[in-house]
């Protein structure tokens, strides 16, 4: 999707100015007066209010928002509202895509990949998703739920024997130490795609579970995906499963028995049956060498709300030992759009069919029991390896009843809601209190646009 650096219902005018404010925000003195020009002249003519432009079969077509029952006035309020996020210094670039009944209506672009060289953020930026990639990994598990290769209920030790024997986390005794009881039963593929399983992720502080999951560098994918499994056989779970709700490691173990169950590599198993086939010819598990210049990087912000551009370490230009279906993918704007809406199509696109339509609605369907999922936030569930809206004036948020979601530890985020049949994809890189802000801003927003 080539979709140039403007605004969907702005003039050249207002890019024009819109680059100045860029200007003056970031002091890009250092860019060249070329690179200036040639970007207060980039828009094309609107398409439907749409400076945007298509260059492959592979590209949702651009139509005028008032076609598709949306209002092109009222996205001017969202463009203007992800813009001033970047005005404002509060992130250092935004990118925002809403297509209806398939169709773009929105997309904006604003902002810089890199603070400290100025360089601008492209149609074609690569982000890295992290936790957007569990769809894709729930995609995955379900192409081979379809072969009938597993069952729902299906304990998960069919798949991983080295899960026979658990012990679960009950506590700490007189002297710290964790008190271990047996599992009453087996964790189900149920509950391992609906973060009810009883295992942990080993980010949080407050138990000893996750303290074990850190020192044996559970989250290590320079290993083997069989070196993970090895390490939480010996650890126990954090709580017994189907009990509650907590986010975990578990997508990583579907990636681990996606390739028991195909006989590939998790990598390569994506890029057979879902990258190439739905045209998602930028989504890896590393970037190379020759797309790396596109790489936006992670930022962050200091105690009064500053941006900062913390350490990378090394450019991750090599495919990694273990590629992680929790959250190992990059991807671009182009590709996660053509993924939200092939399932928000009930698994096709282009006339190419990756689900049957029973297995996108199980995905969407919450799976949490009655207690599990008095353990959620209000209003909400969660289906195979999607969060899903039950009861949206309980949750606080305009989506439509049935919607769902998710994002990333980068600030990523999208939504699919099928009773307006209509996806929303946001692309930032950056930690700190302006996620959930823009997050919400953009949700306000994009729904008071739509007008049928």
């Amino acid at each position: 999707m080539r979709i140039r650096p403007a605004i969907i219902g702005a003039s050249r005018t207002n890019f024009r100015q819109g680059v100045n404010q860029m200007r003056r925000k970031f002091d890009l003195r250092w860019l060249s007066p070329v690179l200036l020009a040639a970007l207060s002249t980039a828009c094309t003519a609107p398409v439907g209010g749409a400076a945007v432009e298509a260059d492959s079969a592979r590209d949702l077509a651009v139509v005028a928002p008032e076609s598709v029952g949306v209002s092109s006035a009222r996205l001017e309020r969202l463009e203007e509202g992800m813009q001033a996020f970047v005005d404002d210094r509060r992130l250092s670039a935004v990118h925002t895509v809403m297509a209806r009944h398939g169709k773009i209506v929105h997309s904006s672009l604003a902002g810089v990949r890199d603070i400290e060289s100025g360089e601008l953020l492209t149609e074609d930026s690569i982000y890295r998703i992290y936790s957007m990639t569990k769809p894709i990994t729930g995609v995955a598990m379900m192409m081979l739920y379809e072969e009938g290769k597993w069952r729902l209920n299906d304990p998960v030790t069919k798949f991983v024997p080295k899960f026979e024997g658990l012990q679960v986390y009950a506590g700490d005794d007189a002297n710290g130490d964790p008190i271990l009881e047996p599992a009453k039963r087996s964790m189900t593929m149920q509950e391992l795609m609906s973060h009810s399983s009883g295992l942990a992720y080993g980010l949080g502080a407050g138990n000893a579970v996750d303290q074990m999951y850190r020192e044996r560098r559970v989250l290590d994918f320079s290993q083997p995906l069989q070196a993970m499994i090895d390490n939480l056989a010996e650890i126990p779970l954090l709580y017994q499963p189907g009990d509650r709700y907590f986010y975990s490691i578990a997508v990583d173990v579907q990636g681990y028995i996606v390739e028991k169950l195909s006989g590939q590599s998790f990598d390569e198993f994506l890029q057979e049956r879902i990258f190439d086939p739905l045209g998602m010819i930028d989504t890896a598990f590393y970037v190379p060498e020759s797309k790396i210049d596109r790489l936006a990087l992670i930022h962050g912000e200091d105690e009064e709300g500053a941006l900062t551009l913390p350490p990378m370490g090394a450019m991750p230009t090599t495919p990694p030992a273990g590629s992680s279906g929790g959250g190992g993918l990059y991807s671009t704007m182009a590709d996660y759009v053509r993924f939200v809406q092939m399932v928000l199509n009930e698994g096709e696109l282009d006339g190419v069919r990756f689900l049957a339509p029973r297995s996108i609605e199980q995905m969407r369907t919450n799976h949490l029991s009655d207690q599990a999922l008095s353990t959620m936030s209000p209003g909400n569930g969660f289906g195979l390896d999607f969060g899903v809206v039950m009861d949206p004036a309980a949750a606080g948020e305009p989506y439509s009843k049935g919607a769902f979601r998710w994002g990333g530890a980068a600030g990523t985020w999208f939504w699919i809601d099928p009773v307006e049949d209509f996806v929303f994809v946001g692309m930032i890189q950056h930690r700190g209190r302006a996620v959930r802000d823009v997050q919400g801003q953009s949700r306000n927003l994009a729904y008071q646009a739509i007008l049928d």
